[in-house]
């Protein structure tokens, strides 16, 4: 019997997580940010979408054409099925990556993705999945790759090691994938109590076991417990990558990009000592302790001069994600964690408060009499952008052919609130991409599809789908048992959905605005 998950963990589902790098849109802050040209998105493709929410929501509120797949049928199906129902034309399959990558009948891709998968898979899958790469991503075309990788990881690999094995050779095999990790997280405690040289070596090793705790089973599965399992460095996947014909262009994490809270002053001196990029990436990821990596790579980069980024970061229109009373004014990075000028971010935070998108040239003009430049505003956008505040927004008459099959998915996934919260993402024409919503914000958001206005409407209607199935709200870690003290919080954080969040979903297209009660 031939094995069809190739060493992939099977059994037990992946989360359905939504992944804002996946975003092909998101590529053009960051290139222009670098000072690289901007390739044009019209075809992508995602390898390994898990349960396709990511890819179901940039296939809805874009124009881009997806496809993608992902071996587990289960997964494939649902993609289908949020495909099917926002009718976004995305056409995801549950093939493994030897039958996909070499099918004859796929376009030609402008941007393709790989959240973590590439860490999970065998020698045998990268290889397919870079001469996937070589032969089917465009010319000027963007590889969107995340990945575990060393440094960060080097200590913790033993310990992946030994949970695995235990989870193999001593967890009773019919017990089920779950509850063998489970087995194996209660046994690496046990280890852990015997106070073991190892631990006590890298004390960082237990924090992480810790973190194991926390985290959700089907996500440990998939993280931990696939048979094919390798952090890998900077410079080897640059090696690989070279087959490809791919260059490092940046990275996708925005807030990579501001060196000043990620390294310290003599580190960043030593980086600008070293003219090799791959070199550079890999000292770098030694100075923040990298575990994670997502990055950026093109076939084909080309430099701007400093008038063409000039001119591209003026022309970029953006908008803001998140209501701006909530947004602090700390950031954390990789080396410190410090205030923001608050002489820079409020009047920027206030023109960006109406929710519509502004063009930075724009705000440069409207801004010259605070003396804020040019570039301090760049960095505002890559700060708030990196912590999912702000987003580029597309161009009008994307986000109206976007709309309609955004509307729909985003009706399907609030829908599906009623009996689950494990979605927890909604779509938006205007980005392009994904907003974080929780479980009771989309069954206030589906309310108000229904033509329910009001907090006490809202209350009532979700009260209602709660109760029916014995779920009951959480206020400061304590579990709210009676009808009134239930509807009481529900209350609360309807009045303030109303009052804060709404206009903000409206203005981004996440909610529709029907027009007469009921």
């Amino acid at each position: 019997m031939s094995d069809w998950t190739g060493g992939y963990v099977e059994g037990i589902d992946y989360t359905y997580g939504y992944y804002q790098e996946l975003n092909p849109l998101r590529v053009t802050l960051a290139f222009v940010n670098a000072g690289l040209e901007v390739p044009a998105m019209g075809t992508a493709c995602e390898l390994g979408f898990g349960q396709g929410v990511s890819a179901n929501v940039h296939a809805a509120a874009t124009t881009v054409a997806w496809h993608g797949t992902d071996f587990n049928p289960a997964h494939a199906a649902f993609a289908q099925e949020l495909a099917g129902a926002a009718g976004s034309g995305a056409r995801f399959v549950d093939q493994a990556f030897a039958d996909y990558c070499t099918r004859t009948d796929l376009p030609d891709f402008d941007f393709i993705g790989l959240h973590g998968i590439w860490s999970w898979v065998s020698d045998a899958n990268r290889a397919i999945i870079v001469d996937f790469v070589r032969r089917k991503l465009k010319v000027g075309g963007v590889l969107y790759i995340s990945y575990n990788t060393q440094p960060g990881w080097a200590p913790s690999v033993p310990l992946r090691g030994l949970l695995t094995q235990y989870a193999d050779v001593m967890a009773a095999p019919a017990a089920g994938i779950g509850n063998r990790i489970g087995a194996a997280l209660d046994f690496a405690d046990k280890l852990l109590e015997t106070s073991p040289a190892f631990f006590n070596a890298n004390p960082g090793v237990a924090n992480r076991l810790k973190q194991l705790r926390t985290q959700n089973r089907n996500y440990l599965a998939h993280e931990y417990f696939n048979r094919d399992w390798q952090p890998m460095s900077f410079a080897n996947m640059a090696e690989l990558l070279a087959e490809a014909k791919l260059t490092y262009a940046c990275s996708a994490h925005y807030l990579d990009h501001i060196e000043s809270i990620n390294m310290l002053q003599p580190q960043r001196a030593l980086l600008d000592e070293l003219p090799d990029p791959v070199f550079r990436q890999s000292v770098r990821d030694f100075m923040v302790n990298q575990q994670f990596r997502r990055d950026y790579w093109v076939k084909g980069p080309r430099r701007q001069n400093p008038l063409q980024r000039s001119e591209a970061i003026r022309r970029q229109r953006v908008v803001l994600t998140a209501p701006p009373a909530g947004i602090s004014l700390k950031v954390r990075g990789a080396a410190i964690e410090g205030g923001l000028n608050e002489s820079v971010y409020a009047p920027l935070l206030a023109m960006l408060g109406d929710y519509k998108p502004h063009m930075l040239g724009q705000l440069e003009t409207a801004l010259a009499g605070r003396k804020i430049s040019l570039l301090q505003i760049l960095e505002v956008v890559m700060v708030l952008g990196g912590r999912g505040e702000l987003a580029l927004a597309q161009a009008p008459e994307v986000v109206q052919a976007a709309t309609a099959a955004t509307q729909r998915l985003n009706l399907k996934l609030c829908e599906r609130a009623r009996a689950s919260d494990d979605t927890a993402a909604l779509a938006s024409p205007v980005t392009g991409g994904g907003l974080p919503l929780g479980r009771i914000a989309q069954l206030f958001l589906l309310a108000h599809s229904l033509g329910k206005r009001g907090a006490a409407a809202w209350t009532d209607f979700v009260w209602a789908i709660l109760n029916s199935q014995g779920h009951r709200l959480i206020k400061d870690g304590v579990t709210l048992q009676t009808a009134e003290d239930n509807v009481s919080e529900l209350l609360r954080h309807a009045q303030d959905f109303e009052r804060t969040h709404l206009p903000l979903y409206l203005a981004l297209g996440v909610a529709a605005d029907t027009s007469s009660p009921r």
